[in-house]
């Protein structure tokens, strides 16, 4: 395994950020850390590259404790935090060449790795890092994670505040960079990220709710999700709160996700429900389950 998670609980004061946290990330997974801001992932992220010391419980990273055996974690892990952290009057070569130098290689040991990231801001390395945008930085960010070619990779909400475009990239590059034997722990609060992981752990207020393959996290959910809408979507969804086998509701993009506590439940009595409330435009259908639905549900 490359990260063994045990067992790890972390406070701030009276705050628990995370509480009784254990999972496993084999060599050469993608996996991620899926949910909110304030759930807890940050901290977890802290904790496993050694910036952190837990208040519980135990953790390896590439077969080091991060307790006893830190510099070696140093040396072996590449971070990435949520916030870009690198030196912003600096030049994108000046960036690049800093962090090889403190972990003694150069920019041409381990061109082979960063190559396909690095010639899409090759025409920009004589830019301050200050001045590139949020899709440039974050591709910058992870050059400089990956110059000293580490064994586990560590990407803490890395497109968050990026545009869908560059969301995209990010995402075949991460797929890149695991052919090539990296270990990747990401977190994000995108749902329609978890389905490019191998394995999500879903995480709100410092528990870990579920740990699953993305495939297994919809196909073993076993309640019947609605798809609805009507003109009024805001007395939609006032109305549905107030139907009696109402068991939840919420907003889904154009739709709202409805589920029923019946198990017979019939969606004719729900809409005439609906027109005797005066709606228009009623549809009603059935909806495969996603991700965001299972961990709303949790």
């Amino acid at each position: 395994m490359s990260i063994i998670v045990q067992n790890i609980s972390k406070s701030y004061n009276d705050i628990k950020a995370v509480e009784n946290i254990s999972f496993e990330v084999k060599e050469g997974e993608l996996f991620g850390l899926i949910g909110p801001d304030g759930a807890g992932k940050t901290t977890i992220f802290r904790i496993l590259t050694t910036l952190l010391l837990s208040n519980e419980g135990s953790a390896t990273v590439a077969d080091f404790d991060v307790v006893k055996d830190y510099k070696s974690i140093r040396n072996s892990v590449g971070y990435m935090p949520g916030k870009f952290s690198l030196y912003q009057d600096l030049t994108v070569e000046e960036n690049l060449t800093f962090f090889a130098t403190i972990f003694g290689t150069t920019i041409e040991e381990n061109y082979d790795l960063i190559k396909d990231i690095y010639i899409q801001i090759e025409p920009f390395k004589k830019r301050r890092a200050g001045a590139l945008s949020g899709g440039m930085k974050q591709k910058l960010a992870l050059c400089c994670a990956l110059i000293h070619k580490p064994k586990v990779l560590f990407l803490d909400e890395p497109t968050t505040g990026v545009d869908p475009v560059s969301r995209k990239e990010f995402w075949e590059m991460l797929k890149q960079l695991q052919k090539k034997g990296i270990t990747i722990l990401v977190s994000t609060p995108y749902m329609d990220e978890a389905a490019m992981c191998d394995r999500i752990a879903l995480i709100q207020k410092g528990k870990i709710l579920k740990i699953d393959s993305p495939e297994n996290v919809t196909k073993k959910y076993d309640k019947i999700i609605y798809d609805i809408r009507a003109k009024d979507t805001y007395q939609l969804i006032q109305d549905l709160k107030h139907y009696p086998s109402q068991y939840s509701v919420f907003a889904f993009g154009e739709y709202l996700h409805y589920i029923d506590k019946k198990q017979n439940f019939n969606s004719t009595e729900l809409l005439t429900y609906l027109q005797n409330k005066n709606h228009t435009e009623i549809e009603i259908h059935i909806s495969n389950p996603t991700i965001e639905d299972v961990f709303m549900d949790l």
